[in-house]
C-alpha cells in the first residue's frame, strides 16, 4: 500500500500526525527521568476522544451519568516483574499498578490510582509509592502524591493541581510551586491510564504537551508495529510503541525504548524494554485482576 503524506490535526491539546490512508484519535505515553524502578511505568503516557466502540469498553449503564467510558475500573490491578542490568551487575524487583478506589476531590469524582515499586541493584534499593487522582469525567489529574524511599534519597510530597489558575502547588513545600503546562494536566501515573482510552494504529505519531511540568513537554509517541508476545501472564497480541520524551534518560530521543500494550480496547501494559549506554531495563506483566463490577 502506498502511504500518502501525513496530515495533522489538533484535538484537546494534542497534535496528531496521521498517515493519509487513515485518521482518528490515538496514542500514548508519559515520562521517565532516571534508570530506577520508579521510572518504569512513567513511560506510558497520553490522551483523547474515546473512539473505541462502546461495547468494548465499560458499558454506559455500568457507570454513573457523565463518567467517561474507560477500559478500567476500581479493583483492577497489574503485577510486574522488573529486571535491570547495569554493566555486569543485575538486579530487579516488582511493580504494582492498581485502581484503588473512587474518591471525591473538590466536589468531583476521581479514580485513585496507585503505583508501587520495590527492588534494587546491589547496594541501591528502592521502595516507592505514587498515587494520582484522575478525574472520572474529563480525565485530568487533580492530585499527585509521591512517597519515594531510595538508597541515599527520600521524598514525601503531595501536589495539588489547580487548572482554573494554571497552577500546581505543594502545601508542605511552598517553594515547589509552578505553572501548569496545560489546563488538563497529567502526571506520571495518570498518563498511563489515559493512554488506555485510545486507539493505537501502526504508523501514527502524536505530540502531547500535557505533562504538568513544562520542562517535561512535549511527549511524542510513535506506533511502530503489531506482534504476538509471551510474558509471564500469558501470550497476547500486542501493539508496540516508541516513546520519545524531552528529558535525559531511558526515553530520550535517540535512545532505544519500546512499550507493548494488548492490541485491543483494554490496552493492558504488557512489557517495557529500554536501553541506554550503560544499562538495560525490562518489565513484564506477571498477573492481573480485572475491575470489580460497577
Amino acid at each position: 500500500m502506498t502511504i500518502g503524506r501525513s496530515s495533522q490535526l489538533c484535538h484537546r491539546g494534542i497534535v496528531w500526525s496521521v498517515p493519509a490512508y487513515h485518521c482518528g484519535m490515538r496514542s500514548l505515553i508519559s515520562r521517565a527521568r532516571k534508570l530506577c524502578l520508579s521510572g518504569i511505568l512513567a513511560v506510558l503516557l497520553p490522551s483523547f476522544a474515546f473512539a473505541q466502540e462502546a461495547g468494548r469498553l465499560s458499558s454506559p449503564g455500568s457507570l454513573p451519568a457523565g463518567f467517561a467510558l474507560v477500559p478500567f475500573g476500581v479493583g483492577e490491578s497489574f503485577d510486574f516483574r522488573v529486571q535491570v542490568r547495569w554493566f555486569l551487575v543485575s538486579g530487579g524487583g516488582t511493580a504494582t499498578l492498581a485502581v484503588e478506589a473512587l474518591d471525591t476531590v473538590r466536589g468531583r469524582p476521581a479514580y485513585r490510582l496507585g503505583f508501587r515499586t520495590r527492588g534494587g541493584i546491589t547496594v541501591f534499593k528502592i521502595n516507592d509509592q505514587q498515587r494520582s487522582w484522575l478525574d472520572a469525567i474529563d480525565l485530568f489529574s487533580h492530585r499527585f502524591e509521591q512517597k519515594l524511599n531510595q538508597t541515599g534519597y527520600s521524598k514525601d510530597r503531595t501536589y495539588e493541581f489547580l487548572p482554573g489558575s494554571l497552577r500546581y502547588e505543594s502545601l508542605a513545600f511552598p517553594d515547589d510551586t509552578g505553572t501548569l503546562a496545560s489546563a488538563q494536566p497529567l502526571d506520571d501515573v495518570s498518563f498511563i491510564y489515559f493512554i488506555r482510552t485510545l486507539r493505537l494504529q501502526v504508523g501514527d505519531e502524536y505530540t502531547a504537551p500535557r505533562y504538568y511540568r513544562r520542562d517535561g513537554n512535549p511527549v511524542t509517541v510513535r506506533v511502530l508495529r503489531t506482534e504476538r508476545i509471551k510474558v509471564p501472564a500469558g501470550e497476547f497480541d500486542a501493539v508496540v510503541v516508541k516513546p520519545i520524551i524531552r528529558t535525559k534518560g531511558l526515553f530520550a530521543e535517540g535512545g532505544e525504548a519500546e512499550v507493548w500494550f494488548t492490541n485491543d480496547a483494554r490496552h493492558i501494559p504488557l512489557k517495557v524494554r529500554a536501553k541506554v549506554s550503560i544499562a538495560t531495563l525490562t518489565m513484564e506483566l506477571r498477573s492481573f485482576t480485572t475491575a470489580s463490577p460497577q
